[in-house]
């Protein structure tokens, strides 16, 4: 199953670390061993070790954890999906928390790809290969809400060129630790893979990195957090995470770019909000087929408006 991990050990030789280790664990290349260690998979001494191309490894003991392959063709299963709107050539779904968008290591089925096989018989693009037939764009799998898919080759052209383009209106309603200070604002910034920890992504020196813009305005303030709608200009990976925590605003819940502990009283007990607060509500474009003027908003689900009635308190 997708969950199984293999462990490897050894030591390692002289040179490269990856050529050393492509040549302590022959059966896999070295462009393999390259992606495992963008993964994290690598500990050196216990510890995670990202620098692939580091020669002062020598001797040192390692372990290599590899996840069992995803099989080569992602398969339809029968998973209920919230259709927002459907034609011949796209369809937009409101993902919920906790599903994840496409097939990969760790999730080779039951994802929003094996449900849309399923509920469109296998009419999606096939642009993306055969691991993210249809999908155009991601959200999180711990971010619920709207997200468009190809059903055809050429909307699946079409729509990403309006991605490209930035042509596409997209709106986060997030619930932020701390009050923002101004209300509104623009955060302009490089957004990249961090240098040392290659899960996460961070704000990066102007030469590095890609062109990130999100331009935020609070919504409600409660007593130590509030509520922003952010607008993307830009599409980076966990944009208005990395953006939110940068400017001293992290989101409720988000484990990854907060350390803060996020204990609130939800129904009877006291608990923590267990994903990061934040829902793609609205989306908007032109159709790529058809020219017409598309938008859509979904109201927030029902674990955040639960936290907001706390917050409100």
């Amino acid at each position: 199953m997708s969950g199984e991990i293999t462990t490897f050990t050894g030591v390692l030789g002289a040179g490269r670390l990856d050529s050393a280790l492509a040549a302590a664990l022959p059966q896999f290349s070295r462009a393999r061993i390259q992606a495992l260690i963008a993964d994290a998979a690598l500990r050196i001494n216990g510890q995670v070790f990202a620098d692939t191309g580091s020669k002062k490894m020598s001797g040192q003991t390692f372990e290599l954890n590899v996840p069992a392959p995803v099989p080569d063709t992602a398969v339809a299963q029968n998973i209920a999906l919230d259709v927002v709107f459907e034609d011949e050539h796209l369809i937009i779904v409101n993902k919920p928390a906790g599903l994840v968008v496409h097939p990969a290591a760790g999730h080779s089925d039951g994802t929003l790809v094996n449900a849309l096989l399923h509920h469109c018989q296998g009419k999606l693009s096939g642009i993306g290969g055969v691991q993210r037939p249809g999908i155009v764009h991601r959200i999180d799998k711990d971010t619920s809400g709207l997200l468009v898919v190809a059903k055809s080759d050429a909307a699946h052209e079409g729509l990403a060129k309006l991605f490209a383009a930035h042509d596409i209106e997209r709106k986060y309603i997030a619930i932020v630790n701390g009050i923002p200070a101004p209300p509104a604002g623009t955060v302009r910034t490089q957004i990249g893979r961090s240098t040392t920890n290659r899960k996460k992504m961070a704000v990066l020196p102007e030469s590095k990195g890609r062109h990130a813009v999100t331009h935020y305005r609070m919504v409600e303030a409660f007593a130590k957090t509030a509520m922003v709608e952010c607008t993307l200009e830009t599409g980076r990976t966990h944009q208005v995470r990395v953006h939110m925590a940068h400017i001293g605003h992290p989101l409720i819940g988000d484990s990854v770019y907060s350390n803060r502990q996020n204990h609130y009283k939800i129904g009877p007990n006291q608990a923590k909000f267990d994903r990061q607060a934040l829902h793609a509500a609205s989306l908007g474009f032109i159709h790529p087929i058809t020219g017409g003027t598309l938008r859509f908003e979904c109201g927030i689900p029902e674990d955040m408006q639960l936290l907001l009635s706390k917050l409100q308190l």
